[in-house]
């Protein structure tokens, strides 16, 4: 088990590749009951003119943790010897094509199992490593923080996903939840 300090305090939390991997898994099911709330018919719709709609922000969502795995599977230790074009290119090329709703929510369910079970296999000393960022190292960060960034990017789309509900006129599910523990 790895034990990291809470910032502003003298005593230590733990937090497993395991734990990542069950937190991750809790927003994604969150963010496919988002996916699921969303009708069909306004996949298209887009906030505004310049956004992406809510099929391709979904989308977006659901691949985009491919960067990630693919940095820690390979163990990359400074992002100077990346080619960030080809590290996006795969992910870009899938957000391009046309999905259905259906086709997204099978996209969002499998790239999430995938990368949960990515988390769950990691070794807990792997997430202290640091990674280098070109030109100051003062920037490098530690895997558990860039992998944490995933659900961090997830949950910052799921937000704007879910105001886009109530412009749609759909209670978002958590809402709905709130809702009726409370009675209402």
């Amino acid at each position: 088990m790895r034990w990291a300090p809470i910032r502003g305090r003298t005593e230590v939390a733990s937090y497993s590749a395991q734990e990542l991997a069950r937190a991750f898994r809790r927003v994604r099911a969150n963010t496919i009951s988002v996916a699921g709330d969303i009708p069909a018919d306004r996949y298209g719709f887009s906030a505004t003119p310049d956004t992406r709609s809510v099929e391709k922000a979904l989308v977006h969502v659901a691949v985009s943790p491919r960067m990630q795995e693919r940095i820690h599977r390979e163990r990359v230790m400074d992002f100077s010897t990346l080619d960030v074009r080809e590290l996006f290119s795969g992910i870009l090329a899938v957000e391009a094509e046309s999905h259905t709703k259906a086709d997204v929510l099978d996209l969002l369910r499998a790239e999430g199992e995938r990368f949960g079970s990515f988390l769950d296999g990691l070794d807990d000393a792997v997430l202290d490593e640091h990674v280098l960022t070109p030109g100051d190292p003062s920037l490098s960060k530690s895997r558990l923080e860039m992998l944490m960034g995933v659900k961090e990017h997830e949950m910052h789309h799921r937000a704007q996903l879910m105001l886009i509900q109530r412009m749609l006129g759909v209670v978002p599910h958590l809402t709905r939840r709130l809702e009726a523990r409370l009675g209402r």
